[in-house]
């Protein structure tokens, strides 16, 4: 189709020659018969031209669908394979969004590496048969001259446009992070450093992009001046050489430089998407040729062998940097782990213990040796929950068939079966993004209770008790390892020494090595191991509870008692379970036309749009002096009595350089217009992002976000000014172009209307379904990117589990979905691109009909040879105005999505300046909540209910209470995560409602549940704002007991942290988070849960630690574990959102009946019944 399209183009010029002959009389041969069959065969090529066309360019549309998606199924199945700390989330969004979409549309442009020489050659033979060898010749020359002098340019742009990628990519990891740890941004009042920070990686984006676009400002002038300065030469060279010239010829000629002009003029683009698919292939291949995650091989054992796992010594490390690499784990002899056997992992934090398990499951590079065998299927808990979008039925089913009974029993193993019968949807409630709705501890027992119902041979459970209350601990220690797992192989990784003495095997690390191991007994008798020293240490913990035995004999009973009402597990429809998840996966959209007001702010983002008048004036002056300088050429040739060549090269020189002058001008002011539209869209969308409230962040998914930030930003930074202005420009050169033809045949004017209010009709009757698929096909990508974001987050877990096959088909049929659509809007284009070039075929052939038909001597041949010249691109030209009105709107969707992002309601304002506290605010802490009511949306249910109480200054308060209490949400609310729906929290006097959310949250610090570290160094994790000097830092580090770790790296503070601080334990994350704010030194600090993850060793020193540090401080503490805050002065106790109790532990603990006896028995009795710990 390519191939007999060009022929079917320069057969146009070709007979232009004989049809200005035919107008002028000099061939009159056959009369009108000749004049009717000259139109009819420029009809008829224009016929074959327009179809060929129309046939190519959707031929190679859908080989760019084919090998996207293609691409986007290898880089999946890569990042499934690949180690998950080489996978950068943002940069691997980026492939997805930007490289694969380049990689795609390089088929539309392919052709035109074969096809630019033919339409040299054939342009030649028109210019050598109409103007002569020298003329030909020379224009050949100057047309390679042009070509070549646009190397330089082209390797230039390719350059920019790799370091544009490059950007791009630090900023996109960067925005991924900030948006992945938005809540901890916000509590701790860093998120106008990192918006900050996002606009540093954006304007180093933006100067290269500035680069860029002038430089395609330079490649624009280059070949929108080419075509002028190719028929100057030649015109040169035929009156130097007195060539004959008449009007025929001349128009011939300059219809071929025309046409050579579109070749010519889409070189650059042509060398700029190879030089632009080059950099995406080049940066895809090398993703792709990234070292794999070694799979474990299924061991040789066989069947009726007794071994469940076998690990040869070896060592193994997290570290990606070959040439330094320390071993992190090191097995010095063999381990055998018999089938059915419970081990329990346990030592401090940062000892192995989820390495131990890494090694297990193969998630962990080995330096040397390092054989693992496994015999049989296995089944992974990580530390850090990993929970899908979708309903809580789909996450524990995991891609397994319903078994009722099976699942019934696991619900009730897991302790969810409370949780299910208390949601409104039971187990077909959805689940948002990463589980953003589900308390730790129910995260964590869904998970749990996925491995469960797997039924594995083999279960690897890393720290499974640490989010959840004592009594649920034991629940799940006694239904679940000792009970539906009782048969099974568990290796189970703790810090709750209460669970080791009913393993078969204890292995205890330390700085990566299994310091001990053998039974209970056998370890306890070393009265110098560590295992005995870690006791002691819970011993002392538990030895600060000491009620008395009936106390705790008769509460225990009455517990156990309460206990065997179990709830039955609601279980609903199956068949809702996936619409119920593709619910929750849609994305919010706009519905008919774009807006006016979107374009009214997209022209006017740049300067007000001062500059669009100017902008305009430079168009039309270029195309009238560029048609002026066509007409002198074609007229002074036939005057030569009256005009001499000199004369008329010179004129032709001058209007043809003037309309250079203004293309120039034209090109570096739509350059100037593009950098500053894209920078205002952006700045305006992060901006508005960042200061969304956080119910923003838990109800749109990531992959929402940074598809705006990734693949409309892009769209608005190097295409949507350029397609608005061409269509701008192409309607200008239409309009000169029907007049031209009207000032020659009238009558064209009345046809080109009716033929015009038809194209508008098939317009309109397009756009209305082009509109919606231009939004499904924004829409549709999202789940991609969400899937694949979600699977890189999970990718341990879906290997340990063998699910990568099924994961693998739900992006299969997620990309074919996406496919669909994309081939239905580009089926679209061409639908109404066929009409529109039929249509104005016809007023072309109708303006030559009239011409022919007209008496001789009525028009002047020049013009009318020139009316013929320029109507040789009229269908072109309409087709292209009509479909560039359709798909601006199309392109100007992702403008559309930016303004949606950029008016996001923001939270309360930062800052208030009438109504700001004191430099010391606050100097006592006081916290007093009066008739505090909180609910998270105005249809939901009241989680707070009234609360009311005062929290004194200076004290050390417990907050605790079973899981759904309210204990977050208090948390929460303090921090104005949450408004209060009434009542108000006052602090030292002051309502905290009436202050900026600055002023509060950075007098506040604030230990999280889930420990977020950011990709930088250690001092950028401790000390973001750089307010503190290097000596307190360290200060800090050893306060934390993570001194001598850092200072194992040469680099110190310098030393790297890897994204979402992978090379760290959960337990030293933790440990970090504790650093934060002892620098911050705040007279009110909030621990939620934050040693859950540390041994109890460790726990006690940071308890103690704190204890120190914080003498005049407020310190609120919520916890499960009840040693945490058995210290404290006072203790709150939650349930249902009210407060049951509050008092000092102390004279809680008097009373028998209180509800924090009842938690401190519990705690007692599952510790003592399980290994008969002595307390003092």
């Amino acid at each position: 189709s390519a191939g007999i399209n060009t022929f079917a183009s320069y057969l146009g010029p070709l007979l232009i020659t004989n049809f200005v002959g035919f107008i002028s009389g000099e061939d009159s041969s056959d009369g009108l018969y000749n004049g009717y069959g000259l139109a009819a065969l420029f009809f008829l090529a224009k016929t074959v031209e327009s179809l060929t066309q129309r046939q190519w360019y959707f031929g190679a549309r859908q080989i760019g669908v084919r090998v996207r998606a293609a691409l986007m199924v290898a880089i999946y199945n890569k990042s499934l394979a690949i180690k998950h700390a080489g996978a950068s989330t943002g940069k691997i969004v980026n492939f997805l969004d930007v490289d694969v979409e380049k990689i795609a549309d390089f088929f539309w442009y392919i052709h035109g590496v074969w096809l630019l020489p033919l339409q040299v050659t054939l342009a030649l033979l028109i210019l050598y048969r109409n103007l002569g060898a020298a003329a030909s010749f020379s224009a050949l020359a100057v047309t390679i001259l042009v070509m070549v002098s646009n190397t330089p340019l082209a390797n230039l742009q390719q350059r920019l446009h790799s370091k544009i990628m490059e950007a791009k990519d630090g900023r996109m990891k960067a925005t991924a992070e900030t948006l992945k740890c938005m809540r901890v941004l916000k509590l701790h009042a860093w998120e106008t450093a990192y918006l900050n920070k996002l606009l540093e990686h954006r304007n180093v984006e933006r100067s290269w992009l500035r680069r860029y676009l002038y430089t395609c400002s330079a490649i624009a002038f280059l070949f929108w001046a080419s075509p002028t300065l190719v028929s100057v030469v030649a015109f040169g060279v035929c009156i130097l050489v007195r060539a004959p010239l008449t009007a025929g010829t001349v128009l011939s000629a300059l219809a071929t430089f025309r046409i050579l002009q579109e070749p010519i003029y889409n070189l650059p683009e042509l060398v700029n998407m190879i030089a632009q698919t080059k950099v995406s292939i080049d940066r895809i291949q090398d993703f792709i040729k990234e070292e794999e995650q070694k799979r474990l091989k299924p061991s040789n054992q066989s069947e009726t062998s007794d071994i469940g796992v076998e690990i040869e010594p070896g060592e193994y490390t997290w570290e990606a940097d070959s040439m330094s690499r320390t071993p992190t784990l090191k097995i010095e002899k063999k381990i055998h782990i018999m089938r059915g056997e419970k081990v329990a992992l346990c030592g401090a934090v940062g000892s192995g213990k989820s390495s131990f398990l890494c090694s297990i499951i193969g998630e962990i590079p080995w330096i040397s040796g390092g054989r693992v065998s496994v015999l049989g299927s296995r089944a992974y808990v990580p530390q850090s929950a990993w929970i899908q979008t979708g309903t809580i039925q789909e996450n524990v089913l995991f891609g397994k068939e319903m078994d009722k009974r099976w699942y019934r029993e696991v619900m009730e193993a897991c302790a969810l079966d409370r949780d299910v019968g208390a949601w409104a949807d039971g187990d077909l409630t959805v689940v948002g993004e990463r589980g953003i709705n589900l308390s730790g501890g129910q995260k964590q027992r869904i998970q749990l209770a996925r491995a469960i119902y797997n039924n594995a041979d083999i279960y690897l459970l890393d720290d499974p008790f640490s989010a959840v209350d004592a009594h649920t601990r034991r629940h799940l220690f006694k239904e679940c390892l000792m009970g539906l797992l009782s048969g099974k192989t568990v290796i189970y990784a703790t810090h709750q020494l209460e669970f080791i003495d009913a393993a078969d095997l204890i292995l205890v690390l330390k700085d990566g090595k299994v310091v001990q191991s053998g039974k209970y007994e056998d370890l306890m008798m070393d009265s110098n191991g560590d295992l005995v020293q870690q006791i002691a240490a819970h011993n002392q913990s538990l030895s600060q509870v000491s009620p008395s035995k009936e106390h705790s004999s008769s509460i225990t009973t009455r517990h156990r008692m309460k206990q065997e009402n179990h709830v039955e597990v609601k279980l609903f429809d199956q068949s809702k379970v996936s619409k119920l998840s593709e619910r929750s996966c849609e994305e919010e959209r706009e519905f008919g036309r774009v807006k006016w007001h979107v374009y009214r702010t997209f022209v006017t983002s740049a300067y007000k749009g001062a500059f669009i008048p100017v902008l305009l004036f430079c168009q039309v002056l270029f195309q009238g002096l560029q048609m002026g300088s066509n007409y002198w050429v074609a007229w002074a040739t036939e005057k030569e009595d009256r005009v001499s060549r000199e004369k008329l090269i010179g004129i032709f020189i001058l209007l043809s350089a003037s309309s250079s002058v203004f293309v120039l001008g034209r090109a570096v002011l739509l350059s100037t217009i593009a950098i500053e539209t894209a920078q205002k869209l952006f700045v305006g969308m992060i901006t508005s992002i960042i200061k969304a409230p956080m119910s923003f962040f838990d109800s749109t998914h990531t992959s929402r976000i940074l598809n705006r930030s990734s693949t409309d930003q892009s769209t608005v930074d190097t295409d949507i000014p350029y397609r608005v202005a061409g269509l701008v420009f192409a309607l200008i050169q239409l309009l000169c172009i029907i007049i031209l033809m009207s000032q020659v045949a009238w009558p064209v004017l009345i046809l080109f209307i009716v033929v015009f209010t038809i194209s508008i009709w098939y317009q309109n009757y397009y756009i209305s379904a082009a509109r919606e698929l231009a939004r499904m096909v924004g829409i549709q990508k999202a789940p991609i990117l969400h899937h694949f974001s979600e699977s890189l987050a999970g990718a341990a877990t879906i290997r340990s589990f063998n699910q990568e096959e099924r994961f693998r088909k739900r992006n299969l049929t997620l990309i074919d979905d996406y496919s669909r659509i994309t081939f239905h809007n580009y089926a679209t284009m061409e639908w109404l691109s066929v009409r529109i070039n039929f249509l104005f075929n016809l007023v072309f052939f109708a303006m030559l009909t009239i011409l022919v038909s007209m008496p001789r001597n009525t028009i002047d041949p020049s013009l009318a040879g020139l009316a013929a010249t320029y109507g040789l691109n009229l269908n072109v030209l309409q087709a292209w105005v009509i479909w560039n009105i359709c798909n601006v709107e199309n392109k100007m969707i992702s403008v559309e999505r930016i303004l949606q992002f950029s008016a996001i309601p923001s939270e309360a304002p930062l800052v208030i300046e009438h109504s700001r506290p004191e430099e010391n605010w606050p100097t006592s802490g006081t916290i007093e909540l009066d008739d505090l009511k909180v609910r998270y949306k105005p249809n939901l249910p009241m989680i707070l209910k009234g609360l009311s109480c005062t929290l004194p200054g200076g004290k050390k308060i417990g907050v605790v209470g079973r899981t759904g209490s309210g204990k977050s949400t208090l948390i929460q609310t303090i921090f104005r995560v949450v408004e209060p729906t009434s009542g108000r929290i006052v602090i030292d006097s002051i309502d905290i409602s009436r202050i900026g959310l600055h002023d509060l949250r950075s007098r506040l610090s604030i230990i999280p549940q889930e420990p977020t570290l950011f990709q930088g160094t250690v001092r950028t994790n401790l000390d973001p704002l750089q307010q503190h000097p290097d000596s307190e830092i360290w200060e800090a580090l050893y306060k934390c007991q993570l001194g001598e770790i850092v200072k194992q790296d040469q680099r110190l503070l310098d030393a790297p942290v890897a994204e979402d601080g992978e090379n760290w334990s959960v337990g030293q994350r933790q440990l970090v988070c504790l650093a934060r704010v002892l620098l911050d030194k705040r007279r009110i600090l909030v621990l939620d849960e934050a040693t859950a993850s540390v041994d109890t060793a460790t726990d006690n020193f940071i308890q103690k630690t704190i204890r120190e540090i914080t003498n005049n401080c407020t310190v609120i503490t919520v916890a499960h574990r009840i040693p945490t805050v058995i210290d404290s002065d006072l203790v709150l106790v939650l349930d249902e959102g009210k407060i049951l109790e509050f008092s000092s532990p102390k004279e809680l603990l008097k009373d028998e009946s209180s509800a924090f006896s009842k938690l401190v028995i519990d705690f007692l009795g599952r510790s003592k019944s399980n290994h008969e710990l002595e307390l003092e």
